[in-house]
């Protein structure tokens, strides 16, 4: 990720290009501001995925009102980073109260009589004292709120409802169906409402203009779903640090931290649905572009789910064989040290063989599935320090078990994390050559971080012990006279 200074550099490109394309005169020290609100958040020590970089490439390079609504449009992560930045409380308190654990909407009574709030509220359809669901819109509300105050000064209300709409719709996964409207649909209904109830004065023409303006920003904030299917995958394991912090720190989260995050993730792929991913209004995308973003994404969802059942699977006979150490075993210390940054160390992957009866995939599916466990996702996403990029012992599981029982055993591993099933009677049920082979690996493993403590020892015992206790005795006197010394002093 490039440094703040950088990052702060291009927020404030970002911010001047859109306001001087609106012809709107904001002075150098209040662009400044602005960036400064935006970047701080967008740099905290949990954002993976969503960056800078992130915010820069939602916004395109063609419209001012879509770059500035991408800019503000995830300074409010609250699950992510776990708080909300402090300099953006000033813009939330009046219209936001903590309720419990929760975040609420003020009574109608509390808030202020506020116009600019009065509209981002029915952009959103919310009302007051309504508490905010974390997967409900919490986080793009709140940023819109924050884009909404700090643009105030120097936007027509019109343009701040152009912004609020870009980032309602980055509400992501909302279900559809041939009975209900689309979400893009409702906020375009929404929007002619407040033109006619805030006298906004926008025509036809402007409305849908500013609802294909949402149909962009909306679309670039998850074309992740539709790129290659290698960047798909990186991008997913960028994801699962943000909401899952045991994460950070290669050699000190335990199976279960690591079975969890995988769990959640892939509990949350196999119920998506590309359908819920895209949007389009009135010919943007075109219907060729959007039938591609959703067969690709759709390809990429199959990939992932077989993929992460894979891994799902792995990581359940590893959980259940650690068990025998006890309970919430680091994971270095069945897979060993994680080669981060350069340095090596003693892996299990050294001590699995070739599978017994190598499998051929059948399925053009199983044959991408398979080549990204044993080569690689090889995205463009942040370095994967907490990770391998590669799976070789879920290459071995496929190629001795094949993907038609990896698939048997993911449902089986998922009743073993619910405890349907003890390990014994996980494990009991896998195929026991397979077991055997894995169980060997981490003896041999084991066997061989032994050898590497004796060579250790072996070296310093090579000293002869009258010159190591000669050293010993003059670093000793050494310290005494330097402490006599400083004692009288």
């Amino acid at each position: 990720m490039p440094g703040a200074s950088t990052v702060y550099q291009q927020c404030l490109e970002k911010l001047h290009w859109a306001t001087s394309r609106l012809e709107v005169a904001i002075e150098p020290a209040q662009l400044h501001q602005i960036a400064t609100l935006i970047v701080g958040p967008m740099m905290g020590r949990w954002r993976f995925f969503h960056t800078p970089q992130h915010i820069f490439e939602v916004g395109g390079e063609d419209d001012p009102i879509e770059v500035l609504a991408a800019l503000f449009h995830d300074v409010v992560y609250v699950q992510v980073d776990l708080s909300i930045a402090f300099n953006l409380s000033f813009y939330l308190t009046p219209f936001i109260r903590e309720v419990g654990e929760a975040l609420a909407i003020r009574d109608e009574a509390e808030l202020p009589n506020d116009r600019a709030f009065s509209a981002l509220l029915e952009i959103f359809d919310f009302k007051p004292g309504q508490v905010l669901e974390i997967y409900g819109g919490q986080n793009e509300f709140l940023s819109a709120i924050v884009a909404v105050k700090a643009l105030e000064p120097f936007l027509s209300l019109d343009r701040l409802v152009r912004i609020t709409a870009c980032i309602e719709l980055t509400i992501p996964f909302r279900p559809r169906s041939p009975e209900h409207p689309s979400p893009v649909d409702l906020l375009h209904e929404r929007l002619v409402a407040i033109n006619d109830g805030f006298d906004l004065g926008l025509g036809t023409r402007d409305l849908v203009e500013a609802t294909k303006k949402a149909v962009r920003v909306s679309n670039r904030d998850v074309i992740g779903f539709a790129d290659s299917t290698a960047h798909f995958l990186a991008n997913t394991w960028n994801l699962l640090p943000e909401t899952n912090h045991s994460l950070i720190g290669s050699s000190s989260y335990t199976v279960k931290d690591y079975r969890i995050a995988l769990q959640k993730m892939e509990g949350f792929i196999s119920t998506l649905k590309a359908e819920t991913i895209f949007n389009h209004f009135h010919g943007e995308p075109n219907a060729q572009m959007y039938r591609f973003l959703e067969d690709k994404a759709r390809k990429n969802l199959e990939v992932a789910k077989l993929y992460l059942a894979s891994k799902l699977v792995t990581i359940a006979t590893i959980e259940a064989l650690s068990y025998a150490l006890g309970l919430n075993v680091p994971l270095a210390t069945i897979m060993g040290i994680h080669p981060d940054r350069g340095s090596r160390g003693i892996r299990l992957e050294n001590f699995i063989p070739q599978s017994r009866d190598t499998y051929r995939p059948k399925t053009d599916l199983e044959w991408q599935v398979l080549n990204f466990l044993e080569k690689g996702r090889k995205g463009r996403g942040k370095n994967e320090d907490y990770d391998l990029d590669n799976s070789p012992l879920a290459t071995f599981l496929v190629k001795s078990l094949g993907f038609g029982e990896i698939r048997y055993q993911c449902d089986r591993a998922k009743g073993f994390f619910d405890r349907k099933l003890s390990a014994k009677e996980f494990l009991a049920e896998f195929d026991l050559e397979t077991t055997k082979t894995i169980v060997h690996a981490i003896s041999s493993l084991f066997d061989a971080q032994k050898h590497a403590m004796n060579r250790c020892y072996a070296t310093l015992a090579s000293f002869s012990n009258t010159q190591l206790i000669s050293q010993m005795r003059d670093r000793r006197e050494r310290h005494n006279q330097s402490s006599t010394h400083n004692a009288t002093v």
